[in-house]
């Protein structure tokens, strides 16, 4: 097995315990974090519907060989948001609520000895989470998590685990910015401290009270940054750095990996690692801690993330979770409907769009307001055209938001706008600058990344506008009439819908865009609904039984003389390059292995998208039969097919057509 190894030296041990004298053992212990598993329990996407990477049945795997090596001294901790995601975790939270919760039954199963709250788990609401809670055969952690009517927190806030003499106790906490995401009656009846002094104030009384050996923070919170109504969202390595004691903190929630040692005010050593999300990695830490008449004389620590994809599926768990398994695929594939054409989330970025107005029409229809806010929230969201399955509704809309209808006046609409816009495009100066604000540099033959996250780019439907990108923040938006044609007013006071997350302050378009102070939010809403978006967009569409989206064309980005070469182009290095990179080398007939820079899937079919430049060597390209039924153009061995209706996803040098990208060819029939 490769392991990402991120320390100088990793000691290897045989047995867990060598007696040096009669008097001084030395104990190792093994810990290994989970965190940010989202639902991926099986090695399958149920959304997508394929085979998946990561998941708890190849992390099986990796604990039971732990396990064999290190016995009961092999500690399995989760870190939190393992609540939502894949449909699995939808399944038990909403649909199946007489079973024993998936998530609890798989963590009882493989031996975990502490979990912890994420925000993601919150956000499922008390019912499920306090179910889940009592169902898991360990405690689940939460130091900053406080009952408002005791004052004491809520959860247990740490927990000791003692290992052939060895105390080990586990500290655990969230992020305290749940506030800034989701509405109270989410997490009602409680509060969240700072993680800071919530730290200070548990290590010393577990130093006091139980004396243990080794301390291991387990935060749901990432490593540093973001202030989000007065609190630090990820504090993890300030309380690393700043609280004395603790020899490892446990990370997770902003999906980045990590393996770093620091030093902190005391100038010991502490580990800090973060495994991502999906259960792509996990964290692998290993505590050596020497003893001589009880008392620690000697303590190291050391981590790697290891790579769960080098590790078999575990037959042995899928025979175990064979009925829950049935049970969720049986849910996604119901049908629920039809759609006449295929709709992509990625259209949504350089206009008005099929995908993010299906959904305006949705929430408008559903909530009876005046005025829809969205954003994509997936960059790689398709619905194809035909049946409407479950699963599709998870591709629609990503996560467990309820549907809010908010009261705005139309110069707090526009101030929204003006914000959302800005973290969106950039001020173009010329036809030639970019029209999508990304991050620089930008560089030649490799993605772009957005500069800000694209679930904040908000547009808006049942209003009638323009976006001025040759103007500075502030002053882009133009708003010209309500959609029917009435006037819009600054001055009135309209009916919004909106998803929970926004109208709760997340993003803060409500707050720093608009204006409207976090305190007040609240009093805006005068709807919401008890279940999330998603369950009442199933209604609606079972209802409708047949869905025809098209782009309502309310609101463009001007001077269209500019912005629609732009988007053309910036297709090219926004989309094409992005997260359809699923393989590095690929054989095309006889030709060498060479490295693809995409693949992408039309038809039905595979096809390796690569540079201009494969082409143009003179190399074959393999061709299909179904590019002689689109608009295509020849160029040396390859063709290049290009669609007018959402641009070109892809294009090349010579093809006449003036939505062609001349950047990529398309080598057919892989």
């Amino acid at each position: 097995m490769k392991y990402r190894i991120c320390i100088s030296a990793l000691l290897l041990w045989a047995g867990m315990q060598v007696s040096a004298s009669n008097n001084q053992k030395e104990v190792v212990i093994k810990i290994i974090e989970t965190s940010d598993v989202h639902g991926n329990f099986f090695p399958y996407n149920f959304i997508e519907r394929k085979e998946w990477s990561g998941s708890l049945a190849r992390v099986h795997s990796f604990v039971k060989e732990q396990r064999e090596k290190y016995g009961d001294n092999c500690l399995l901790m989760d870190n939190g948001d393992i609540l939502q995601g894949q449909p699995t975790a939808y399944y038990y939270n909403f649909m199946d609520t007489v079973s024993t919760h998936v998530a609890a039954d798989m963590m009882n199963y493989m031996g975990c000895v502490v979990g912890n709250m994420g925000n993601h788990d919150v956000e499922t609401g008390h019912a499920v989470y306090d179910r889940w809670i009592k169902q898991c055969d360990f405690p689940v952690l939460g130091a900053n998590i406080i009952d408002n009517a005791t004052g004491k927190p809520y959860l247990k806030p740490y927990e000791v685990l003692e290992r052939d003499g060895v105390r080990i106790a586990v500290l655990g906490m969230i992020t305290p910015a749940i506030p800034s995401w989701l509405p109270e009656k989410l997490w009602s009846g409680l509060h969240f401290e700072e993680m800071e002094p919530c730290a200070r104030k548990w290590v010393k009384i577990i130093k006091e009270k139980e004396n243990p050996d080794v301390i291991v923070g387990l935060f749901h919170a990432g490593k540093s940054g973001n202030v989000l109504g007065q609190v630090v969202e990820d504090a993890s390595m300030d309380v690393a750095k700043r609280v004395p004691g603790f020899d490892v903190v446990l990370m997770g929630h902003d999906h980045t990996r990590e393996c770093v040692k620091v030093q902190n005010v005391a100038g010991d050593s502490v580990l800090v690692i973060d495994p991502a999300n999906n259960a792509n990695v996990v964290s692998d830490v290993t505590l050596t801690v020497t003893k001589k008449d009880g008392k620690v004389v000697a303590k190291s620590v050391e981590g790697r993330l290891a790579d769960m994809n080098k590790y078999p599926v575990s037959q042995e768990f899928m025979d175990k979770f064979a009925p829950q398994y049935k049970a969720v695929n049986d849910f996604v594939s119901r049908k629920i409907g039809t759609i006449s054409r295929t709709i992509t989330a990625k259209d949504a970025y350089f206009g008005s769009s099929p995908f993010i107005d299906l959904i305006h029409q949705l929430q408008l229809e559903i909530s009876g307001a005046e005025v829809s806010f969205c954003a994509p929230l997936s960059f790689r969201a398709e619905i194809k055209e035909g049946d409407i399955y479950v699963s599709d509704m998870f591709n629609l809309y990503k996560y467990e938001n309820m549907l809010y209808v908010m009261e705005l006046s139309g110069k707090e609409i526009k101030d929204f706008l003006e914000m959302a816009y800005a973290i969106w495009t950039n001020q173009m100066k010329s036809p030639e600058d970019h029209l999508m604000l990304f991050k620089e540099p930008v560089e030649e033959g490799k993605r772009a990344n957005f500069k800000n996250f694209s679930f904040n780019f908000d547009s808006a439907a049942g209003i009638n506008y323009t976006v001025d990108v040759t103007k500075p923040a502030g002053e882009k938006i133009t708003i010209q009439s309500m959609s029917d044609g009435t006037p819009f007013s600054m001055d009135k006071v309209y009916k919004v819908a909106l998803n929970s997350y926004r109208g709760n302050g997340g993003g803060d378009l409500l707050t720093l865009g608009a204006g409207i102070s976090k305190e007040d939010l609240a009093k805006r809403i005068i709807f919401a609904t008890d279940k999330d978006l998603r369950y009442y967009l199933m209604q609606y569409i079972e209802q409708e039984k047949v869905l025809h989206p098209h782009a309502m064309h309310q609101w463009k980005f001007i001077p269209e003389e500019w912005t629609v070469p732009a988007a053309k182009k910036e297709l090219s290095i926004a989309v094409w390059r992005g997260k359809e990179i699923i393989v590095e080398q690929e054989k095309v007939h006889n030709s060498p292995v060479i490295t693809a820079d995409a693949v992408f899937n039309v038809s039905g079919k595979h096809h390796l998208v690569y540079p201009r430049s494969y082409c143009e060597r003179g190399d074959d390209c393999a061709l299909s039969s179904f590019v002689r039924q689109t608009p295509y153009a020849y160029h040396r061995t390859g063709y290049f097919y290009c669609s007018s209706e959402h641009y070109s996803y892809f294009g090349g040098r010579g093809s006449g057509r003036d939505d062609c990208i001349p950047s990529f060819v398309v080598c057919f029939g892989i």
